[in-house]
Formats: structure tokens, sequence, C-alpha cells
């Protein structure tokens, strides 16, 4: 028996925290319409996949480029909850591996590997493992834009395509369509720019033997927009995509390169890339991805993903970057409070999407959905922050709903954390 699935139906999810004598974790009131990074497919429903449950505590001695996760040491105090939680999720859900970091206090208070990230080879999780990130990319691209705006390169006001615009006529070879010569930065980041979205076949997923410049291209030459700039929100990957390009041509670096200048290298963080398309493409350090259902997770183009979809991260870099973006004081900042507020404010069509982030009051997350990938990371008012990433998606009721609440269900029990700073081990 088979069904049609629609990636479209992903919502950011996030719960309202009561802080008092007792915390309630109220169900997930929000999830603003972010998209799986992945097109409509159809998918049997008779998976058979299963997978351990183990935890690994180990460092991880891979060879990667960077040494920053190898310094690091899993979590030796125990949390019994989330444990259990993440158990209980990889065994409902056939999840081989799961990497999951709590932040508390700006302090790493919680690292650890769960599972087998490579099933042919029985190999162990360990806390260096890198996974797919999917739409937990985007905020990169946010932040790298931000760091733009600072350095006076850039004005989110600036037009993108036509004559005077930042890419000019690079694209296309027909005069443009209506309305695309005003689209602006601020609209590609907010998923606002009027067209081109998950909603009615986001481009990206479209020629997959194009390159990037090519299917920019063809989607200026052959996709209308479907509404006036900045009037209505529908989440678009190709929108990101456009800015990884932008982002290109203010720096004259590649897009990848950017990022690790303008973000990453500053934070220390040496250890993320653009991933690989097919399975003989993985990177060392990277997890193996399981499909569920019919799909096959080396099947998309995830390096045309660069900037919507295309970054390869430990659970411990996506704990630091969010650390030095999340507005608390014992870390400085990359980005001054006032265009750290800028980019988590929402737009006139959608107050729940700011650039890059679901916005639930002072609570910024995203989550990110690929075949063989599933995703979150979250910056929470009360001074902790959490990333959970995965190596296998799963169309069984309540999946991206239940990998949030690793964190919640455990939260709620009032674990006790560890004081010490794992960051500096």
């Amino acid at each position: 028996m088979k069904k049609t699935y629609q990636p479209g139906v992903y919502r950011i999810k996030l719960n309202v925290l009561k802080i008092g004598k007792l915390i309630t974790i109220a169900c997930l009131l929000l999830f603003a319409a972010c998209k799986k990074d992945s097109p409509s497919v159809t998918k049997t429903t008779t998976g058979t996949d299963t997978t351990g449950t183990g935890t690994g505590t180990g460092t991880g001695t891979g060879t990667g480029t960077g040494t920053l996760p190898d310094t690091l040491t899993a979590s030796k105090v125990a949390v019994a909850a989330l444990d259990d939680e993440v158990n209980t999720f990889m065994s409902t859900y056939n999840v081989p591996a799961v990497s999951v970091a709590i932040t508390k206090g700006e302090k790493l208070v919680y690292l650890k590997a769960y599972g087998i990230s490579d099933k042919s080879k029985n190999t162990k999780a360990v806390i260096s493992d890198r996974y797919r990130l999917a739409s937990c990319s985007k905020q990169f691209t946010s932040v790298a834009i931000m760091k733009l705006l600072e350095q006076g390169k850039i004005k989110l006001s600036d037009k993108v395509f036509g004559d005077g615009a930042i890419l000019g006529k690079t694209y296309g070879t027909k005069v443009y369509g209506p309305n695309i010569t005003n689209i602006t930065v601020d609209q590609l980041l907010h998923h606002t720019s009027g067209g081109w979205g998950n909603s009615v076949n986001d481009p990206m997923f479209s020629n997959p033997t194009m390159t990037t410049a090519e299917l920019i291209t063809w989607t200026l030459d052959n996709r209308p927009l479907d509404h006036l700039p900045g009037t209505n929100y529908d989440y678009s990957n190709f929108g990101y995509c456009i800015l990884g390009r932008v982002i290109e041509k203010i720096t004259g670096q590649s897009y990848e390169e950017a990022v690790k200048t303008l973000v990453l290298k500053p934070i220390g963080i040496t250890d993320m890339t653009i991933g690989g398309n097919t399975l003989s493409q993985k990177l060392s350090k990277e997890v193996t991805y399981y499909g569920q259902s019919g799909e096959d997770p080396y099947a998309y183009n995830i390096t045309r993903m660069d900037a919507h979809g295309g970054w390869i991260a430990t659970a411990a870099d996506l704990a630091r970057f969010l650390v030095y973006v999340d507005k608390f004081p014992v870390r400085p900042d990359i980005l001054t409070s006032a265009t750290l507020t800028t980019m988590y404010t929402g737009s006139t069509a959608n107050a729940s999407y700011g650039c890059g982030w679901g916005i639930s009051g002072n609570n910024y997350l995203h989550q990110g959905s690929l075949p063989g990938t599933a995703t979150e990371q979250a910056r929470l008012e009360n001074g902790l922050n959490f990333v959970i990433l995965t190596n296998t998606r799963s169309f069984k009721a309540n999946f991206d709903y239940n990998l949030d609440q690793l964190f919640w269900r455990a939260f709620a029990k009032n674990p006790t954390w560890a004081t010490e700073d794992l960051f500096l081990k």
C-alpha cells in the first residue's frame, strides 16, 4: 500500500514555559510553517528497518578536518530521563543514531551519542559524528547575512535582481517577470519574496542535474511570482539558495568559505562543511543515512542545497553556534543586540518566522528534514538551548512532534545537569 507524503506539512513547534515551583510544558503551540528540505514523494508504508538504541559515550577518534569536536568529552553525568526518552524514540521510529547537545547558562552541560552510526559496520555512534543539518543550515546563512549587514556591505532593503541590484542580470535569459526586480534581501530571509515556495513546488527539487546557476536562470525564466513581494509567506528553500549567491557576490568567496570566514571560524567551529550527495561521497566522521518508507537519502543534490540544507556538523557544533547568537550575557555574541533583534523579528506576513528562525515569544528555533535526516536546534528563553540530530526520518504519526519532545519530556522531570562546562573539556 502506498501513500503520497507531503513534506510541506512540517511546522516549527515550540513549548511555552511556565517557570515557577513547577514547570509546565505546554504541548507545542507553534511551528511556523517551516517546510522540509525535500519534495513530495510517493512512499510505501511498510518499511522494515530496525535499529539498536544503545547509548554511546566515546569521544570519537575520527580524522576530520577540525579538532574541536574531538577535544570534547561526552557527558559522564547520566540524565536518565533524557536517556529514557531518546531510547523510546529510537525504538518507536526505527532511528539508528541520535546525537544530543544541551547548554545551560551558555555552558555545554550535556553531550551524548546514542545508537549506531553505520549499521553495515555496526559502528557505535560517538559525539564527533557529523550529520546533515537539512534546514538547520538556514540559520548559518542568516547569520552570515547579518554579519555583512553589520559590516555595511549590504542592506536588508537591497534589491536582488535587475539593474543596480546585488546580482544584477547575472541569472536569467529573458526580461524578468513582474515584480522580480522588487525582491529584497529581507524578503528572501523571511520567505516573503512572492514565489518559489514549498506550497507551489519549490524549484530546488526540480531539474536535479542543473548547476545552481542553471537552476536560478531556469526558474527566473519559467516560474513567475505568485504574489507581490512582501505580502505572502511561503517557505522557500530556493529563496535561501539565492541568498547563498548574494553572499558569494558580496564577499567574492564561495558560499561555504564565506560562512566559515564570517561565522564559523570566529566562534571556534572548524569541523563543519557542505556535504556530498552519494554514499561514496560520505565525508570523514559523517554518519550513514537510512531512508524509511521507500526514501533514498542519497538521491538528492545536497551540495546544490548549500545555503538552505547542505551543511553537516556535530551536535556540539550547533550548540556552540547557539551560545554565540542567543542574546545571553555569558559569552559575547558575534552579532550586536540590535542585529540579533532584527534577525529574530518576523514579517508582517508571518510574525512567527524571522530571518531563518521560527519565533515564539523569546524562543527561537528550527527543525530540518531530509530523506535520512531529522534535526532540531532551539534557543530557549529560560537559558537552556538544545540540539538533536538523527540519521533517519520516519513517516509514522507524530515523528516531528516527538523529536521535539525528547528534550521537553525530560526537562519536565527536573533533571540534574552537569555543572562543568563540556566546551572546556
